[in-house]
């Protein structure tokens, strides 16, 4: 009979995103194998980068160890580096830890000891308990002490970078994921000039208007979604009012927009792999329209989608976009065309066939955000006292080709 995780399946895609979309392999289960180390480390030993997972009642916390499994009494300071994470059951919002702890096995014991030579974590199976400093039960936000656990279980992780960044990386991108949606879920527009921040999406047709909706949307849910239904190279979904017919201040029932109501940022999105394909109408009219934008002195940025290797795009820290990239020559051309600063070009890669969310996506979706709202508020800021007639609370997007 074949052995099985206790993970569920939402729990398991959630650590396989978190070490970068690897595969998980099941080589050790105590209630099956054994409550010892031996029983452990018969199955775990040279088997390549492994994830230690305990189960406790209500919460999942567990250990990974790039390179192979510690062998018994070997020296731990040769051992290669690890990190903690923790996740409640039925979710895949995880909490990590990076502390540069490193693995020792005794006869009795699994021990995940820090720089500083203090024991960190440790896992004693034929007891069934496990210990958890103050210093890791305090980042992953959870009581210290010794525990009784129902089950542990070791994976081996399959598809992963044998580099000492690696880790660093997969957590550090976790961490930034983390802080730019708690920044955004807390954003209020400068000086609460308005409730409501409205943003408009123009470009070609295809070029990934409604799929940047949805990718926002499904990040702040944490499932995909597609509310915003997604047009062709033919059609677009999103064609909500006649060019052909512009409403001017010259018209009967024209009323003049209260702060509130105007756009307040115009994103010009465009597909990073046609830029070069553009035809001469569709840059002409680009720059009419920015000409009209300019004027109107509304925020602008240009919004350069379908990036397919969005996993390089960002610096280590996860802060700014790399030198090689900012230089490419989509860019510049973009640059040419609209005259917009280098740093108001932004790349990102929407959700569109995807099944399941990505921690680095989601990095480069909620930057493209957050930069559209820096845009906003520099905006905001600049306004002649005058204009200034409304009080601010609330984030929204709107679209319209």
């Amino acid at each position: 009979m074949a052995v099985t995780t206790r993970l569920t399946w939402n729990e398991e895609k959630g650590l396989q995103r978190l070490l970068g979309n690897v595969s998980l392999s099941l080589l050790y289960k105590s209630s099956v194998h054994g409550c010892s180390i031996k029983d452990m480390l018969e199955r775990c030993t040279l088997q390549g980068s492994t994830v230690t997972v305990i189960y406790l009642d209500k919460i999942i916390i567990g250990a990974f160890i790039l390179g192979h499994y510690p062998q018994e009494d070997r020296d731990f300071e040769k051992q290669t580096s690890s990190f903690h994470f923790l996740f409640k059951k039925n979710t895949t919002e995880i909490t990590t830890a990076f502390l540069n702890t490193a693995p020792k096995i005794t006869s009795e014991e699994l021990t995940f000891y820090s720089s500083g030579y203090n024991k960190i974590f440790s896992l004693t199976p034929h007891k069934c308990h496990f210990f958890l400093a103050t210093l890791l039960a305090k980042i992953l936000k959870v009581r210290p002490g010794v525990f009784g656990y129902l089950e542990c279980e070791v994976f081996r992780v399959e598809g992963i970078k044998d580099d000492g960044g690696y880790i660093r990386r997969i957590t550090g991108a976790t961490e930034r994921r983390s802080t730019l949606l708690a920044e955004l879920r807390n954003y209020k527009p400068y000086a609460d000039l308005v409730s409501e921040i409205h943003i408009l999406l123009l470009g070609p047709v295809g070029s990934g208007k409604s799929s940047f909706i949805n990718s926002v949307k499904s990040v702040f849910r944490g499932h995909m979604t597609r509310q915003a239904a997604v047009g062709s190279d033919i059609t677009s979904i999103t064609e909500l009012f006649n060019p052909q017919k512009p409403i001017t201040s010259r018209h009967p029932n024209f009323t003049s927009p209260s702060l509130g109501d105007r756009i307040h940022c115009v994103a010009y999105v465009l597909d990073i792999n046609c830029i070069n394909n553009l035809t001469s109408e569709m840059v002409v009219k680009l720059k009419q329209v920015k000409e009209e934008v300019l004027n109107s002195g509304v925020a602008q940025v240009a919004l350069l989608t379908k990036v397919e290797n969005y996993h390089e795009v960002l610096q280590d820290n996860f802060l700014n976009m790399k030198k090689s990239v900012t230089s490419q020559s989509q860019i510049m051309e973009v640059q040419k065309i609209l005259n917009i600063p280098i740093y108001n070009i932004l790349l990102v890669d929407n959700y569109a066939s995807d099944w399941e969310p990505d921690p680095l996506k989601d990095i480069l979706i909620l930057s493209v955000l957050k930069q559209m709202l820096q845009a906003v508020d520099d905006y905001l800021e600049d306004l002649p006292p005058q204009r200034t007639d409304e009080v601010a609370r609330v984030s929204q997007l709107s679209i319209c080709d």
